[in-house]
């Protein structure tokens, strides 16, 4: 391992040997310098790992050193030390983004500490993160060996997502393997999970069940009605949980988050059901039934959720929420703008609810275009790319907009989405849905061990096209596809984000509260 090199600019650097020999005596090289100009020079000629400059040097002063030095090589990290307390010299330093402020006079081991803090400190966090995560992983592998309810499942998975978002600031690769290898063996149990309980969710033959898509609203949204001032209620498609995770800390800025808690999106884990029910209050074969216009069927053209607001307005007026409310979908950069300058008009409103399409269409838009492939190729990059987004977003300007009235929000998501790269062979009729992650259709064929099946369709209240219709969801991290052209499919859909199937990510689901600071 090279040496880490320290440039030490001080004009009274003779009375500092002690502190050079003890630096050097523990494997640092130390360069010393006593002038401004001479630092900038040597700054130049050389790279450094660290500085430590003097603010009270005669010439150049530490404070115009650090402005030019900054411009040479940003990425150096700066110690400042001084002499003065006055705050203006600490605030001119930390806006000159220092790395850390010495007052003097220093001690050898304070100079230590400062060294290990800056440049050991993702070292340290990194260690110490792989070896709690190595003691804890075999009390996850126990637990999940458990006979797991709902709740103790929606522990589990914050959890792992929890060590997953750790363990990626490691840059760990083996232990990276290890957690994913984890959340993998999970989702194979917690598929058995749900072949053995959802129907009975449903059915309501138990005692318990989880949240779901078609109870959110009056479980967790109609409660919050009677909060003072106004809510906005924003559904972003598709967002899992881990992306709402890495989000979080631009919310703490403007929110306290009151309640970071997970329902069950039904299935399929797909927008044409998923949100229909949540905004609805009912599951797909009773919309059908109770609103035939509202419903749209897998073999009818159009948009299948085109009528979210009319779902929405009858499922207030069944349940007596008679306040007033607004309704905005925003499916593209455009909208998203108008709605900021339409919020003025809407703060007057006791619930405002927003629909927003730009997660759902960054997903799809990654399966189709070569440069989205690229920025997201994993997880860890999908997440990125989904903070960059939210950063430059409308949606941001929505969120600090709330704050800024002293409004409520709660966010959610009708689904998440999986990366798939295991294919599945099946074969339909050529009515049969093309969702890789579901099939609804007749005379279904298709690998028994990787598919949920429900032969009756209208078991889990979706719709029959034909009195044959039988439905398969895929598990964990598969995605169907046909015989024909298979190589040239699975090519192209292998490591891409799919939703409408059976795993932890697309099921598990943020619904978050947050109140103004």
């Amino acid at each position: 391992m090279e040496k880490i090199t320290i440039l030490w600019a001080d004009d009274e650097i003779e009375l500092l040997k002690p502190h050079i020999l003890f630096l050097m005596e523990k494997g640092y090289d130390v360069v010393t310098t006593n002038s401004g100009n001479e630092t900038l020079d040597i700054i130049r000629s050389r790279p450094f790992d660290i500085v430590f400059l003097d603010e009270n040097m005669p010439g150049l002063s530490g404070l115009e050193t650090l402005t030019q030095l900054k411009n040479i090589a940003p990425h150096i990290p700066v110690v400042m030390i001084t002499k003065s307390e006055e705050e203006t010299i600490m605030e001119d330093a930390i806006g000159s983004e220092i790395a850390d402020y010495l007052i003097k006079p220093v001690n050898p081991n304070q100079i230590l500490l400062a060294i290990k803090k800056i440049l050991d400190h993702k070292r340290l966090v990194s260690e110490k993160t792989t070896s709690v995560y190595q003691q804890e992983f075999r009390n996850i592998g126990m637990t999940l060996n458990e006979k797991l309810d709902f709740r103790q499942w929606t522990k589990m998975y914050k959890k792992l997502i929890h060590w997953d978002l750790e363990l990626e600031k490691s840059n760990d690769a083996g232990m990276i393997d290890v957690v994913k290898s984890q959340i993998s063996e999970a989702n194979a149990l917690f598929a058995k999970y749900i072949e053995t309980n959802y129907l009975s969710w449903l059915h309501g033959s138990t005692v318990e069940r989880p949240v779901l898509s078609h109870t959110l609203m009056r479980e967790k949204i109609f409660p919050q009605l009677s909060l003072p001032g106004p809510i906005f209620f924003i559904v972003v498609d598709n967002l899992r949980y881990d992306q709402w995770k890495v989000l979080q800390p631009l919310f703490e800025e403007y929110f306290r988050t009151i309640d970071d808690d997970i329902y069950f999106s039904i299935l399929p884990t797909a927008t044409q059901y998923a949100r229909n029910a949540l905004f609805s209050g009912l599951m797909p074969t009773e919309i059908e039934k109770i609103y035939p216009k509202l419903w749209m069927n897998e073999d009818e053209d159009g948009t299948k959720n085109q009528y979210e607001e009319e779902l929405l307005a009858s499922q207030m007026k069944r349940f007596g929420k008679d306040v007033k409310f607004s309704y905005t979908k925003v499916l593209n950069l455009y909208s998203g703008k108008k709605l900021v300058e339409n919020l003025p008009n809407l703060i007057s409103n006791k619930l405002n609810v927003i629909v927003y399409n730009f997660v759902d269409m960054l997903s799809h838009a990654r399966t189709d275009m070569e440069v989205i492939k690229e920025l997201a190729d994993d997880e860890a990059a999908y997440r990125s790319l989904t903070l960059s987004w939210f950063e430059h977003s409308p949606l941001f300007e929505v969120m600090k907009y709330a704050a800024e009235k002293k409004a409520h929000i709660i966010l959610t998501t009708d689904h998440g989405s999986i990366r798939v790269n295991n294919p599945s062979k099946v074969i339909g009729d050529k009515n049969t849905n093309t969702n890789l992650r579901y099939k609804l259709g007749k005379a279904l064929q298709f690998e028994k061990r990787d598919v949920f099946e429900i032969k009756n369709p209208n078991e889990v209240y979706l719709p029959k096209m034909n009195v044959s219709t039988s439905c398969i969801f895929a598990k964990e991290n598969k995605f169907f596809a046909y015989p024909n052209n298979y190589n040239y499919y699975v090519n192209f859909y292998r490591n891409t984000f799919q939703h409408g199937g059976v795993s932890l990510e697309e099921m598990l689901i943020p619904i978050i509260t947050l109140s103004p600071k």
